[in-house]
């Protein structure tokens, strides 16, 4: 590599770092370094293999370089420009790897439409590809079909996929039916114990499920025989706990009752799918699921996942920061409910359209229509609840429009350790916000955005935020490595260029 890639490719893992929190010391321990390799790295003054750029992009959680093309993808913004027009909903990401998680359930063939064609996606494919499922996109590539083996080869599965989505932890529900030892990597920073895994553990011990993990390996034994003899009372009303759960239930030969569930978008689509495969669901909606399992389940089926009120929630927000008025189209109305009466009190002008029904012909959807409106600081703070409380992923919008309004804005994001702190990214671009702590950042607005160059935040929803301030910011900013937008958004660029952005995509690599 020239002196001159060194530095460049030195300058994009320094950034990589510092948004992730690190200091040298630490990303040197989780490579097996010393710190002073770590800053020569960073400076440009030693050459670097693309094993350990890839080890690297692995510890950071964000892609470094990428062989096959000229590097990673970032995006140059022309901000202060109007959107107009219409932009379509797509289908839930939450959704899609939910129900390609349950794909594993079935032994027949499973054709999903309008799948969202997005990195999280991608991945599992990759992994479900490796064990020996056939997949492929037809219809032109609007839709996907998924056939299984007799016998799923979990000795080849893809690691480097697998530890690259965190949602592989759902492959122990449907798996725990069809092998009694099998093992699947786990996403890095992912341990037994944590809050976010133990959950499932506690849930699918009531299968037999025993699991250890080990040099980043779940090795999971099934005892035979054992079945759930009491409702199963989730620890945390998590929607990929609920999920793991669902799955595991829906293979079992009996009734099972699960307690504290989410009722959230894509846990809903998750059962109106099962009972598409013959699974009865008792409750959809509510937070106890009685779910009435078949042994076997071998059918043809066509499923529709609905749209995503996540991304519903981003182009409402590019609406009200750019000041514009757009129509956002397929907007699933009960996921959207508090969400919109917040805004409502804020004071934004809006209009919504009857409402209808979605592909799958359970979800209601509506068109909202945003205008330029003068909003006021909330009254009481923003903050996450289950649902059908203000989504956990809708937060971070909420610090672009509060940027917005006239007033001061208080948010706590109590679930996620950190994420609040990304939000503060948003001060590169003339925002106003104040970290209190890890969980709490307070907003003061309106803002006069400004144009600025920087690393995307490493968290998928505070990046966008970051995109949908620079759209309001008059002048030309640049977001480098976008991955992590890729890996929840299909074609956002594209699709805002088409309502009135102007945003290009390019590599310096």
């Amino acid at each position: 590599m020239t002196d001159d890639y060194l530095a460049r490719i030195g300058q994009l893992i320094r950034d990589a770092r510092q948004h992730r929190g690190w200091t040298q010391s630490q990303l040197a321990e989780a490579l097996g370094t010393s710190q002073s390799a770590v800053n020569r790295i960073e400076r440009g003054n030693q050459n670097i293999s693309l094993e350990m750029i890839a080890r690297i992009s692995e510890a950071l959680d964000s892609e470094i370089v990428s062989l096959g093309y000229s590097g990673p993808m970032h995006l140059r913004v022309v901000g202060g420009r109007r959107l107009s027009g219409s932009i379509d909903v797509k289908t839930s990401k939450n959704a899609c790897v939910a129900l390609l998680c349950a794909s594993l359930l079935n032994s027949g063939r499973t054709v999903l439409r309008r799948v969202a064609r997005i990195e999280e996606v991608y991945r599992i494919l990759e992994v479900l590809s490796s064990i020996g499922v056939r997949t492929r996109w037809i219809n032109g590539g609007a839709d996907l079909e998924i056939v299984p083996p007799a016998e799923l080869d979990l000795d080849s599965i893809d690691q480097e996929a697998a530890r690259r989505t965190r949602s592989i932890i759902m492959f122990l529900g449907p798996l725990l039916h069809r092998m009694d030892r099998f093992r699947i990597p786990y996403a890095g920073g992912c341990d037994l114990g944590t809050r976010t895994v133990e959950p499932h553990m506690s849930a699918l011990r009531h299968f037999g499920l025993a699991v250890t993990a080990t040099e980043g390996i779940y090795h999971a034994e099934v005892e035979a025989g054992v079945a759930p003899q009491r409702p199963i009372v989730l620890t945390e009303r998590g929607d990929t706990v609920t999920e793991n759960a669902l799955l595991a239930a829906a293979r079992h030969d009996g009734v099972t009752v699960i307690r504290n569930a989410s009722s959230n978008y894509m846990v809903q689509d998750l059962c109106f799918f099962l009972e598409q495969l013959g699974v009865r669901v008792e409750g959809i909606g509510s937070t106890t699921l009685t779910v009435h399992g078949v042994p076997v389940i071998d059918t043809d089926v066509d499923y529709s996942p609905s749209e995503d009120p996540v991304e519903a929630m981003s182009l409402v927000a590019a609406a009200v920061v750019t000041e514009s008025e757009l129509t956002v189209r397929r907007v699933p109305a009960e996921f959207m409910e508090i969400e919109l009466a917040v805004l409502e009190e804020m004071g934004l002008d809006f209009d919504r359209s009857a409402e209808y029904a979605a592909d799958n012909g359970r979800t209601r959807l509506t068109d909202l229509t945003v205008r330029p409106s003068k909003l006021e600081a909330p009254i009481d703070k923003i903050h996450p609840m289950p649902f059908p409380g203000l989504n956990i992923d809708n937060v971070p919008f909420f610090a672009a429009i509060a940027a917005s309004a006239q007033g001061k804005t208080l948010i706590h994001d109590w679930v996620y350790d950190n994420r609040a702190i990304y939000l503060t990214d948003l001060n590169r671009l003339g925002g106003r916000l104040q970290l209190l702590d890890p969980h709490r950042v307070l907003v003061e607005g309106p803002t006069r955005w400004r144009a600025a160059e920087m690393m995307c935040p490493p968290a998928l929803r505070p990046a966008v935020v970051v995109l949908l301030a620079m759209l309001a910011a008059e002048g030309t900013s640049v977001l480098r490595n976008v991955y992590v937008i890729n890996r929840g958004y299909e074609d956002l660029a594209e699709r805002l260029n088409e309502v009135g952005a102007q945003i290009e995509t390019f590599r310096d690599i």
